[in-house]
């Protein structure tokens, strides 16, 4: 096991015994250290197990988030922004809120960041000039 592979097993596991899956846990505080390769990983598990629930496309629409953002690292701005799209097309059939995430706040961040790449010229990376963004779960500490 790779060290990499040593922190996200041990970040999991400090997420075990709360109200929701550890995975999903551990996406935000993947997503959240802008460790977005890892949340995507982390949260595929999960994915995975889910093909056939409700939430199999919220799961898969916050893949392509993280996903779109470990394009923005890696300076890739036309697939970051096909996964932008991609996320918004999932959690399109989501409600305002749900597994307490606020999908309204998550859908407005994807304009946001849709709107500063079509801005972009071809080598204006914006996520050299903004902030990433950090996502929260209501109602849990």
């Amino acid at each position: 096991m790779s060290k990499k592979s040593e922190k996200i097993a041990a970040l999991i596991a400090s997420c075990r015994g709360k109200s929701y899956d550890a995975h999903y846990l551990g996406y935000f505080e993947c997503f959240n250290q802008q460790l977005f390769y890892e949340a995507h990983d982390v949260l595929e598990e999960l994915w995975l197990a889910q093909r056939h629930t409700a939430s199999h496309g919220f799961y898969k629409g916050l893949i392509q988030l993280a996903g779109a953002f470990v394009h923005l690292q890696k300076n890739r701005l036309g697939p970051a922004a096909a996964l932008f799209k991609l996320s918004r097309k999932y959690l399109a059939a989501y409600p305002p809120t749900y597994e307490e995430l606020d999908i309204t706040f998550v859908r407005q961040l994807i304009e946001q960041w849709l709107e500063a790449l079509e801005k972009a010229d071809s080598s204006a990376n914006p996520l050299h000039h903004q902030k990433p963004p950090t996502l929260k779960l209501k109602g849990l500490r």
